[in-house]
């Protein structure tokens, strides 16, 4: 009985370092960390309300709010890699949000900076859009796995620690896996405005997650300053998506390809995404576009 206690036992043992060794090294490997995230996801993946391989999650705390997408694209890794690992087609991807109205890279020999211009949905002069000064960073790079960080300590109307950051992992030869945060902090005043934004023109607007069903037996949709995380967290995204996807198009056309198609893309959800007409945000965004390559 001694012996089979002592055998158990260490049978026991080494399953357990076998398992703590294999965690550990997951742990200590993004890409085949990011990987198991997929694998968890699976069902969630499949099924769910954006019709598209998507996943999104929000959290608020006191002070930080905080947005995470996780989606298959139907793209290859080296594609995907391409053509988000350039400062410069960033900003392609930012100036089609509806609030960004102005970016340019700054590569320099010890850093790059993202210069963004971020203000309202409609035409605006830039001096009165606020600037904020990204830090761009390429944190890993392998062949099948990559991940780039924009980040500044200050934000625009009174937000800091602001964060934008993605990961990529290769899933297929056709087929990678992203993972899109977008969180940033806020302070006294930049809460007490959000809620007010909230409270009066802007109390009718909501996020993605469900929290239960209204009377009549619709979704009833998240709202609040978390709500307003999950619109921004998505067009971000879909932002991201178009871009990759123009990326296929002759380059005399992608402008107007990326513009359409973003476009498209945010009417898919117009209940919480639906700001301006179409012909309002194409003729906006051209003319962002010229601004921006003139300044440069």
């Amino acid at each position: 009985m001694h012996k089979w206690f002592l055998t158990r036992t260490l049978i026991c043992l080494l399953l357990t370092c076998t398992a703590s060794a294999a965690s550990a090294r997951v742990e200590s490997d993004p890409a085949a960390t990011l990987r198991a995230k997929h694998t968890s996801l699976l069902e969630q993946l499949r099924q769910n309300q954006f019709n598209r391989p998507l996943v999104l999650d929000s959290s608020e705390t006191t002070n930080r709010l905080k947005g995470d997408i996780y989606a298959v694209v139907d793209y290859p890794f080296g594609t995907v890699s391409a053509g988000l690992n350039d400062p410069n087609h960033w900003c392609e991807v930012m100036l089609l949000h509806i609030n960004t109205k102005y970016c340019h890279a700054v590569v320099g020999a010890s850093a790059t900076t993202l210069r963004v211009n971020i203000g309202k949905k409609t035409p605006e002069e830039l001096v009165d859009a606020p600037r904020i000064e990204l830090n761009y960073g390429v944190a890993m790079a392998t062949p099948s796995y990559f991940e780039i960080i924009l980040n500044a300590k200050d934000g625009p109307l009174g937000t800091s620690d602001f964060l934008i950051q993605l990961e990529a992992v290769a899933l297929s030869k056709t087929k990678t896996f992203l993972h899109l945060t977008y969180a940033y902090a806020t302070n006294f005043g930049a809460r007490l405005a959000m809620q007010t934004y909230l409270g009066t023109i802007g109390s009718h607007k909501v996020g993605f997650t469900v929290i239960g069903k209204s009377a009549d037996g619709q979704p009833d949709y998240i709202g609040g300053m978390r709500g307003l995380m999950e619109r921004n967290t998505m067009r971000y995204y879909l932002a991201i998506d178009t871009f990759l996807g123009a990326a296929r198009a002759a380059p005399a056309t992608q402008l107007e390809k990326r513009l359409q198609n973003w476009f498209t893309a945010i009417e898919q959800y117009p209940r919480q995404l639906h700001e301006m007409e179409r012909g309002a945000y194409l003729a906006m965004k051209r003319a962002e576009y010229i601004r921006q390559q003139t300044l440069q």
